[in-house]
């Protein structure tokens, strides 16, 4: 449900960026009071394992489309909503820049439709609320399944919104909004489920983890530093090898713009449109998540096997998604605590 440029008008997309800002700058100010040291590392965890897990499309059977994780449920169930909005703004930034996934001028839009609605409406209203009569692997099911159900047609409606305040006349509001809305209602299900089993996996080997989980609720009682080790060994598994094997299917928003228009991208138009596909071609050095190709670029080079442009584009990104929300974490921390011992 990555937005690309040529959807939006720079009214849209700007409006959509300042709205994103606002978000991150309210989440940053709330965590400032509310970040423990142990949501540090998993800030890094659970962002690399979501950006793996988003580079894995699955068949939707029937339609001929596909679709991948968003991720925001399982990062707000995990790190808050307000960690867990950061973590995935740093996602969607670092794949627009280095992997020219999604568009620059759309980058609000995407953080906007993939970790607003996740994270401050299906979370605390739908999944906080059927748990807090307590955990068990029923409610985590029902929970989960619900609130990313929730959280994805509700990002999905909004897409369709921002295309056609952008004017995007080729589209029917009502074909489009009906294609949408039914592709991510099987998308959500699927992710619910997946988020559903990671969720159950952490309430069972380190609850305190979970928001208002008990500690008593461990059945496993994993040390922490093995938990952090599970997913960050499973990213790199999902983002080097399993994602070889990904449907080449168009995603949801794709196959959505091709049954409502006949076209799955639409070119763009305009100063501004021009001068970002250009900066990103420029920065994007992995873009599509392969080798980037090069005129000085030697045949060796050239006949490199795309799969292992994809394993090092994995490899990748986990790290420096990784590295990025850890870095963030910390700053936010080390700014809280420089402002308590000034306010003191």
């Amino acid at each position: 449900m990555h937005m690309a440029d040529a959807l939006i008008t720079p009214l849209v997309g700007g409006t959509m960026w300042i709205a994103a800002a606002k978000t991150t700058s309210h989440s940053i100010n709330k965590l400032k009071v509310e970040l423990n040291d142990e949501k540090i590392p998993m800030m890094g965890v659970m962002g690399a394992f979501v950006f793996a897990a988003q580079m894995i499309n699955f068949s939707i059977p029937g339609t001929g489309s596909s679709g991948h994780l968003g991720g925001g449920m399982l990062l707000a169930a995990i790190l808050g909503p307000y960690a867990g909005f950061l973590a995935m703004a740093a996602i969607l930034t670092i794949q627009a820049l280095f992997f020219a996934d999604g568009g620059l001028l759309a980058l609000g839009c995407n953080i906007f439709n993939l970790g607003f609605y996740t994270c401050f409406i299906a979370y605390p209203y739908i999944y906080i609320g059927i748990l807090k009569r307590g955990y068990s692997t029923a409610r985590i099911i029902g929970a989960s399944t619900l609130s990313s159900v929730v959280g994805l047609q509700l990002g999905a409606f909004s897409v369709v919104a921002q295309t056609m305040l952008s004017g995007k006349i080729e589209l029917s509001f009502g074909a489009f909004t009906l294609l949408m809305q039914a592709i991510h209602l099987v998308i959500g299900l699927v992710e619910g489920l997946v988020t559903a089993a990671v969720i159950n996996y952490i309430w069972k080997a380190r609850p305190e983890l979970l928001d208002g989980a008990e500690t008593a609720d461990a059945k496993y009682n994993i040390p922490f530093k093995r938990v952090a080790l599970v997913f960050i060994l499973a990213a790199l598994l999902i983002g080097g090898l399993l994602s070889w094997y990904a449907s080449g299917n168009p995603d949801g928003l794709e196959w959505s713009l091709y049954n409502a228009a006949g076209q799955e991208e639409f070119a763009n138009n305009g100063w501004l449109h021009e001068r970002l596909e250009d900066l990103q071609s420029r920065i994007a050095v992995l873009p599509d998540y392969g080798i980037k190709a090069s005129e000085a670029s030697s045949d060796s080079q050239k006949s490199l096997p795309p799969k292992v442009g994809t394993t090092i584009a994995g490899a990748a990104g986990v790290f420096i998604t990784l590295l990025l929300a850890v870095l963030a974490a910390v700053i936010i921390k080390l700014t809280a605590r420089k402002s308590s011992k000034n306010n003191a």
